[in-house]
């Protein structure tokens, strides 16, 4: 396991587990720290097909006993994006519990290599390659909810550093209660770019847009 809890400590710049959602959040709010923090992960792989968090957030963050909080495993993501709907026109990706962000990395980096928005060939096995030349990240929509105040600061890192555009919101999904909306932008074709991560005011038509009930400090 290449980000062992001693690793991904390391590279947050952290003595104890406890302190990583709070210094997450502070590095993918911060323009320059949060290109720094991707370059330096980047350094232990580039492999950015799975979530690198999975095994770390479950050991270390996990919320089992006071929010029966689990994780999909890397298989089910793989299957659960191949049985979701396979609309040649689908752009728009929406997940709710999304945790860390396992399924929706599988969704994007299908999107990646059989871009069906981009290349009309991604049907043709001998032409989907082209995709690495026709994907733009642009094109590509991912919107996600969470809850967790320990699993968004790692959705917002696994968002942000595959270059999506999107947005994540915290809160709970059935009573539309939310604390913060962010939204991860990439402003260019480039695929292999870092997305900003803006922190939304909590405004009236930012509520109505996405069905906010209220907002809220804490959720009960």
């Amino acid at each position: 396991m290449q980000f062992d809890t001693k690793t991904v400590n390391k590279l947050l710049g952290i003595d104890e587990s406890y302190k990583a959602p709070e210094r997450m959040l502070q590095l993918m709010l911060n323009d320059r720290k949060r290109s720094e923090v991707f370059k330096r992960f980047l350094k232990v792989s580039t492999d950015l097909k799975f979530d690198w968090f999975h095994e770390y957030f479950e050991d270390e963050q996990a919320e089992r006993k006071s929010k029966k909080q689990d994780f999909t495993p890397d298989s089910i993501a793989t299957l659960l994006n191949r049985l979701v709907d396979d609309d040649k026109s689908n752009s728009h990706y929406f997940e709710v519990a999304a945790g860390t962000g396992g399924i929706l990395i599988k969704r994007w980096w299908d999107d990646c290599l059989h871009d069906r928005v981009g290349n009309p060939f991604h049907d043709n096995k001998q032409l989907q390659f082209l995709s690495i030349f026709t994907y733009d990240p642009r094109r590509y929509w991912y919107q996600v909810e969470e809850m967790s105040d320990r699993a968004v600061p790692f959705l917002l890192f696994n968002m942000a550093i595959r270059g999506m555009n999107g947005v994540a919101i915290q809160c709970d999904s059935l009573s539309r209660k939310a604390k913060d909306v962010y939204f991860i932008r990439n402003d260019t074709d480039n695929f292999m770019a870092f997305s900003e991560v803006i922190k939304m005011p909590h405004t009236a038509e930012l509520k109505e847009l996405y069905n906010i009930s209220e907002w809220v400090d804490k959720f009960e």
